[in-house]
């Protein structure tokens, strides 16, 4: 039997909240917007990325796949030609850019929560937001991960294909996460629009 304080507090914290239901509406719907801009941008189908789901790539490839799928990207990153691209990482450890790629990799495809247990909470949008994410990184950054994964010889081809079709919408997901930042940068609160108005 509940106590009352335990009742009152499970009301507040309860799906019939309002507000908590109205905030899961939106935020779904946000994440709707952004999948349906992922596909279109990326030309790869919802259902084709997340056809990773569909075998547990960490149980046949194994973890040291991942790893040096994850140092063979990286290295190809680090020695890029093009600055623009160079300075988008130059923040950044390479090693530390590895280990966080393979954990989140090995993670998202049917391993260990690596990354969680380190890091907490992928949540990429988030994590990347610092780093400017536009069509022309995101094509970038998928030569390189293709160029990884064509010279990875223990991945097979369906894997690959797999993994690519995952990597191209993830990466213009998080472009289009991107633009959403940028959008609310340019609108401004109506605390602030209320000031500005006085």
């Amino acid at each position: 039997m509940l106590s009352r304080k335990d009742s009152i507090l499970s009301f507040y914290q309860s799906p019939r909240d309002p507000l908590k239901r109205e905030q899961k509406k939106e935020k779904k719907k946000r994440m709707q917007s952004l999948q349906q801009k992922a596909s279109e941008y990326s030309g790869v189908d919802t259902n084709d990325a997340f056809a990773i789901d569909e075998t547990n790539l960490f149980e046949k490839l194994g973890l040291q796949t991942f790893i040096n799928l994850s140092t063979n990207f990286y290295n190809r990153v680090y020695d890029d030609e093009e600055e623009w691209f160079r300075s988008i990482f130059a923040n950044s450890k390479k090693e530390d850019a590895i280990q966080n790629q393979y954990e989140f990799f090995v993670q998202r495809m049917g391993g260990p929560p690596l990354y969680s247990q380190r890091r907490g909470h992928p949540a990429l949008i988030a994590r990347h937001r610092p780093f400017p994410v536009t069509h022309q990184a995101a094509e970038r950054w998928l030569h390189h991960m293709q160029l990884a994964l064509d010279s990875s010889t223990e991945i097979d081809a369906d894997s690959k294909t797999k993994m690519m079709n995952f990597f191209r919408h993830t990466a213009f997901f998080l472009v289009a996460g991107n633009e959403l930042k940028s959008q609310n940068k340019q609108v401004p609160c109506k605390h602030a629009m209320a000031q500005s108005e006085s």
